[in-house]
């Protein structure tokens, strides 16, 4: 049963935006992340959002993805620009009790280190 659940997914042109939203009240001081999973590929990192406030992104996104979160309403987002078919898989939300030293803007964080998931939302861009 997933913890958390994610919401905002759907089908776009390239170039295009979508939102993604993740309810996580209960683990919103835990490092928050997300991740995608496009058919035959393993699951990768996108972007977290780290206990201590530090946001890292996959080399992949950066510069058209952007990580926040609302503490008071218990969500955190991934805000998706310049959308490109390489974009289109499913994408999960996680949240879990780690930190780890990533070297700086590097992208160090593995799908085990997550222990909370949403059941995901499917993003699909088109040519």
């Amino acid at each position: 049963q997933a913890q958390l659940v994610e919401s905002g997914g759907g089908s776009v042109q390239a170039g295009g935006s979508l939102r993604l939203s993740c309810e996580a009240s209960r683990y919103i001081d835990y490092s928050l992340a997300w991740f995608r999973q496009a058919p035959g590929k393993k699951r990768e990192g996108v972007a977290i959002i780290e206990s201590d406030g530090g946001v890292i992104y996959s080399d992949s996104v950066k510069g058209r993805f952007t990580i926040s979160k609302d503490n008071a309403r218990g969500m955190f987002y991934l805000q998706m620009n310049s959308l490109k078919p390489e974009d289109s898989a499913m994408y999960y939300c996680a949240a879990g009790l780690v930190l780890a030293a990533c070297s700086t803007g590097s992208w160090c964080y593995d799908v085990s280190d997550f222990d909370y998931w949403g059941q995901g939302t499917q993003v699909t861009v088109s040519s």
